[in-house]
């Protein structure tokens, strides 16, 4: 198996508790200076607070396969179902997350802001519920091949579930150098049954860019990652299997571990943001089909800088679902699939082998969507988009922000199938930072906040 690269670094944050705050902040409060929410910029740029006027994705359930979902988190406090477990040589279930990567896509997903007395960290879509399906850590001394034969086996397996839980979307940020017809079908089982999978496109693509599955898989949503500029992240691979684009550049958002957040970046974050931005689309349409949702996400997508009408970069651009809320346009016909690959699929000349993912045009057309950003290098992995590289720290006897340096670390290794990334796992706080205990109860529902323009394009 192919491994793919990780480019996180770890940075610890420490969020005060505002003293003698009595006012407790939710969704309907601006976010304080010293809180989470005033670090999550991609909440500002895609408008957050007027999606939320319209819709927090309530009555859809996003299921999340990953590494399991902290339901404790504090801000993931009554948004977390009980779900699947699929790893049976470690401790717990599926609500235990193994290395803390499920919980930041959930709480990218469906966070709602309640840790530190409502200081913490929002999700795009905080009124949806996660299904957690916990997949199989691998590694140890399994071969390339049986590790890729148990990733696809497990993902089927993950994939079918949250289908006949009712999962209307299914938010993959991991993957492997090769897909099966077994994965193709279950794929085409949650397509029929009227759920969208999205998956990470995969975070080598500064480096070796060969295609990852699920993204490379036909009929489901490729997602890559842009940053602060709008233009494809250095580490955000690229080809025909993207999609869309969401942001993946210093993250910030609720993860796993005592510590409660974290600061990421990577193409796992943009595909639950992707997932999220579908969420919200369907809590307000409710009667559109998977078709529907995912062609108006696509319709009202930002597209790419050349105005073309797609590249290998971005793919259809930047998801916007504030403009597909309000001005959504014709959702079209109800029972196509506005993707081409599946019809391309039943081509005899598409070939089901791992290949080296090129853009669809010349070079040439790479710097409008394609320029580096400022990340720093770091670490092999073989989980695909698993981008989280940032361990994280919340303290509450400070007084002020304080945030520390990133450091950067061109240390590069290759571990075994399906392990995280080295970068990815959390870091503990030292003392004297204290942990906190969850609030009661947690919301998913409530007014906006401000934020500024929006930066893209119109659709």
């Amino acid at each position: 198996m192919r491994t793919s690269r990780s480019t996180g670094t770890p940075r610890r944050i420490a969020l005060p508790v505002v003293l003698g705050l009595l006012l407790a902040v939710g969704l309907s409060a601006p976010a304080q200076a010293d809180s989470a929410r005033s670090q999550q910029w991609h909440l500002d740029a895609m408008k957050a607070e007027e999606m939320w006027r319209d819709s927090t994705g309530e009555g859809v359930t996003v299921a999340v396969v990953d590494s399991g979902v902290d339901a404790t988190n504090p801000d993931l406090v009554g948004r977390v179902l009980n779900g699947l477990n699929l790893e049976e040589t470690l401790p717990g279930d599926e609500l235990d997350d193994y290395s803390g990567h499920g919980t930041g896509m959930a709480g990218l997903i469906s966070g709602t802001g309640k840790a530190l007395g409502g200081n913490g960290a929002f999700g795009l879509a905080p009124g949806a519920k996660i299904l957690p399906i916990r997949m199989p850590k691998g590694g140890g001394g399994a071969t390339q091949a049986a590790a890729e034969k148990r990733f696809n086996e497990s993902l089927s397996e993950a994939i079918r579930y949250a289908v006949d839980r009712d999962a209307k979307i299914i938010n993959v940020s991991l993957g492997s150098s090769a897909g099966s017809g077994e994965l193709n079908d279950a794929v085409a089982y949650a397509l029929a049954e009227g759920s969208l999978v999205f998956a990470a496109a995969g975070n080598s693509g500064d480096d070796t860019n060969f295609v990852e599955y699920p993204a490379g898989t036909p009929g489901v949503v490729g997602v890559g990652a842009i940053g602060k500029d709008l233009q494809k992240t250095d580490e955000s691979q690229f080809g025909p299997q993207v999609d869309l684009s969401a942001p993946g550049e210093e993250m910030i958002h609720a993860c796993g571990g005592d510590t409660g957040f974290c600061e990421s970046h990577g193409t796992s974050d943009a595909s639950a943001l992707a997932s999220a931005s579908a969420a919200l689309i369907w809590s307000k349409y409710p009667d559109w089909t998977n078709n529907q949702v995912l062609r108006v996400l696509l319709n009202t997508a930002s597209g790419p800088t050349s105005d073309a009408e797609r590249n290998d970069y971005v793919g259809y651009g930047g998801v916007r679902p504030r403009i597909a809320l309000t001005t959504p346009g014709n959702p079209g016909p109800a029972d196509e699939y506005p993707l081409p690959d599946l019809a391309a699929a039943e081509s005899p000349k598409t070939s089901a082998e791992p290949s080296k993912a090129t853009g669809g045009s010349e070079k040439s057309d790479e710097p409008a969507d394609a320029a580096p950003t400022t990340d720093d290098s770091g670490n092999t992995a073989l989980w695909v988009g698993l981008g989280i590289g940032a361990g994280v720290v919340i303290g509450a006897a400070a007084a002020v922000m304080v945030i520390r340096a990133r450091r950067r670390s061109a240390a590069r290794a290759v571990p075994h199938p399906y392990q995280p990334p080295h970068g990815y796992q959390q870091q503990q706080p030292p003392p004297p930072y204290p942990t906190y205990a969850p609030p009661p109860g947690a919301s998913g529902s409530g007014a906006p906040y401000g934020g500024p323009p929006d930066q893209g394009p119109t659709a």
